[in-house]
Order: C-alpha cells, then structure tokens, then sequence
C-alpha cells in the first residue's frame, strides 16, 4: 500500500518537474504574454493591453528599426520597458524633444539600440538614460490581445 502511493507521488511529481521544464523552456526561448502598464506607447499600446512577445527575433540579431521591443529597464533590472526601437548601432538619432529649436545628436554605439516610446512627451526613454545594450532586449512584440 505504501510503496503504490509512493510510486504514485514520485510519478506526479515527475510529470509536474517535466511540464515546469517545458513551461520555462517556453517562456524563456519562444515568447511569453505581457501585460502593459503606463502611458508612454500610447495610442498604439494603450494601459493594460496583453501582448505577446516572441524571443526568436532577438537570439538571432532580427530586431529592425520600428520594431516595438520588451526590455530590462537601463534603471530597474526587476521592471521591464515596452518602446519602439528609433536606432540600430551606428545609426545617427535626434536626441532633442521636437519642440526644440536646436537639434542634437548621437550615433548609437555598437551593441546598443534608441529606444523611444510612442507617446513623446509621456515617455522616459533613450532620451532620458541614452542608448540601451542590446543584451537587455527581452523580446520583440508581434501580437496584441483583444480583450472585451
């Protein structure tokens, strides 16, 4: 009796480490669901949208201008950033808000992207904390949820 209900024990917790593994695997390779918070990509992401994020794009260096991208923060490793990338590297991007009379700036270093967020005046972006290593890159967003 005991060595049954032992088998079985050991068998559930085998097929619950074996679906962790896959879940982890998933998650962390293919992509994960993300829900967005805050004003700076308005109107294209909007407070609370769910998007998808896939992470194939970034292993294998597919992240183009355009692209609206999932990033460890430059400021805060525990948060993540949603923002259009503006700049690959060496490309030359406008570093001035468009209200200004002088324009400045910047070629994006090797390894690094400009990060902005849609919304311009609500955004603390690339602007803010300069070009972003590329390595903080989590995933790039390819699909947004329509909840109603």
């Amino acid at each position: 009796m005991f060595r049954r209900v032992l088998v079985k024990t050991l068998g559930l917790v085998g097929v619950t480490i074996q679906y962790g593994c896959i879940a982890h695997c998933t998650f962390e390779y293919i992509g994960e669901f993300v829900l967005c918070s805050g004003p700076s990509m308005e109107p294209t992401i909007t407070n609370h949208d769910l998007i998808f994020s896939e992470r194939l794009s970034r292993h294998f260096y597919r992240i183009e201008k355009g692209d609206i991208v999932i990033a460890k923060s430059p400021f805060d490793p525990k948060m993540n950033i949603c923002k259009r990338v503006i700049g690959l590297e060496g490309d030359k991007v406008c570093t001035s808000s468009p209200s200004d009379v002088f324009k400045a700036h910047i070629y994006v270093p090797k390894g690094h992207v400009w990060l902005e967020g849609d919304n311009l005046r609500n955004s603390t972006d690339s602007r803010t904390y300069g070009p972003v290593p590329y390595a903080l890159i989590r995933g790039r967003v390819c699909l947004k949820v329509l909840l109603e």
